[in-house]
């Protein structure tokens, strides 16, 4: 696919089509990536995504127990 770089302000910019913003999931940010000879552009993933769904599985499979105490030995009660 070829695409035309643009004037935007005093830089240069891609267009991308809405086709392929909406199949890769584009939404305000992108990561841009340089190897050897290209550029690739990734769609900038949300670090805490998957949580909820991950955090389901774990509890439905018993497997949500605590890594550290809820209580510390020297802590008041």
């Amino acid at each position: 696919m070829n695409v035309s770089i643009i004037k935007v302000g005093n830089s240069k910019g891609l267009r991308i089509p809405k086709a392929l913003i909406d199949e890769y999931k584009i939404e305000d940010t992108v990561e841009l990536t340089l190897k050897d000879d290209c550029i690739e552009i990734r769609p900038k993933k949300k670090p805490r995504e998957n949580w909820k769904n991950e955090f389901q599985k774990m509890s439905e499979n018993n497997d949500d127990e605590l890594l550290i105490p809820d209580v510390f030995e020297d802590e008041d009660l």
